[in-house]
């Protein structure tokens, strides 16, 4: 049985090739073009291709000008990047405590933790579910920027909205277990003109013209830097994979929800946790997580895996690993909530295709193996 499994095939390698039969291997055309259907799909004006979700975020709180002395409110339960990416500028993260049935940061929390200081607020669509942005903006101070973590959220709605309608930027990625993938990348889509003059040098270490616009017309055009900028944009060998992902997303998107409320109806009354949506969200349904008492964590994932069922843990509570617990004091209790999720997470098997047995045998383990380690 497998984790997961990316839709590509062989097909895809079409749109490589004929990057290669071009004398333009990095940042171009394809990306100029897959950017345009970005912009389409998510109703916005702008949108740039980046090598990863975390410099993109990097390059965007750069354009910000975020950095030390300046405080961004990032949720507890999350991946590392998305406080990494604050720390690394010299700015400081703020962290708030999850709602304890859908796992997502709340306006209510999150307007407590406002302070002087904070500039940049970073929500995470955990899991595929959307937070509520527009009661985010409303609970926020105008003078607050609005960063959406959408690494897990690409096809997500709320209340018929996509992310970025009530934010300055939303940053999506492409890694290889993402919904749309192209192994490594994302974009960054906004419809704030100031910040995409800003993104554009930043996204390529401030210069003000990327490669394919030095060389327009087969002239080369000086160029200069009036900013400080990271390495993070995307070659067209990886963007050619995304037009057909992107263009197809919502047609896939039904067969990972039924796998998932074939896996919720299986749970309903077990013994086990599971994140809860918000009415009116359309979830991307990215990842499955079960809650088990963080005790018993450890034996169900051997349970798991000796019978044959591979699973992952996503993710642990940003603020108590070493790096954050050291140079913060913060300790378990500091954000309980988040905590407890973390200690007793696991991540399930889900992906479009996932053959019907392999599903039975997942739902068989947790009812028969799991079940009896945490009752």
């Amino acid at each position: 049985m497998q984790f997961y499994r990316h839709g590509l095939s062989s097909a895809d390698a079409k749109g490589i090739a004929e990057v290669l039969d071009t004398p333009f291997l990095t940042s171009g055309g394809v990306g100029k073009k897959v950017e345009a259907q970005l912009c389409e799909f998510f109703g916005q004006t702008h949108a740039l291709l980046v090598n990863s979700w975390t410099n993109g975020a990097l390059a965007a709180i750069l354009a910000m000008d975020i950095g030390p002395g300046d405080e961004v409110i990032v949720p507890a339960q999350t991946f590392i990047a998305t406080a990494n990416m604050v720390e690394l500028v010299g700015a400081k993260p703020v962290f708030v405590d999850v709602d304890p049935e859908t796992l997502l940061m709340t306006p209510e929390l999150t307007a407590k933790a406002v302070t002087k200081n904070t500039k940049l607020v970073i929500p995470v669509h955990m899991y595929g579910q959307m937070c509520d942005m527009k009661g985010l903006r409303a609970a926020l101070p105008k003078s607050v920027r609005i960063l959406e973590d959408c690494a897990h959220c690409f096809e997500g709605t709320r209340d018929g909205e996509p992310p970025g309608k009530h934010s300055d930027l939303a940053i999506y990625s492409f890694y290889a277990t993402k919904n749309v993938t192209c192994g490594e990348g994302g974009a960054i889509v906004t419809s704030d003109e100031d910040l995409f003059g800003k993104l554009q040098q930043t996204r390529l270490h401030g210069m003000s013209a990327i490669a394919a616009d030095r060389f327009k017309s087969g002239q080369y055009r000086h160029w200069d830097m009036a900013r400080l900028g990271v390495k993070a944009n995307l070659p067209d060998l990886l963007a050619a994979l995304l037009p057909n992902q992107i263009a197809t997303i919502r047609e896939r998107l039904p067969a990972r929800t039924a796998l998932s409320d074939r896996y919720r109806d299986a749970f309903a009354n077990l013994p086990i946790r599971l994140a809860k949506l918000d009415k009116g969200s359309v979830s991307a349904e990215h990842l499955f997580p079960i809650h088990v008492k963080p005790a018993q964590r450890d034996a169900a994932i051997a349970a798991l895996n000796e019978a044959g069922v591979p699973v992952t843990v996503n993710y642990r509570s940003v603020p108590t690993l070493t790096y954050y617990r050291e140079k913060y004091g913060f300790t378990p209790a500091s954000f309980p909530v988040s905590y407890e999720w973390g200690e007793g997470e696991i991540t399930l098997p889900l992906w479009p295709g996932m053959p019907d047995a392999d599903i039975e045998q997942v739902i068989a383990t947790v009812k028969d193996k799991v079940v009896k380690l945490v009752r």
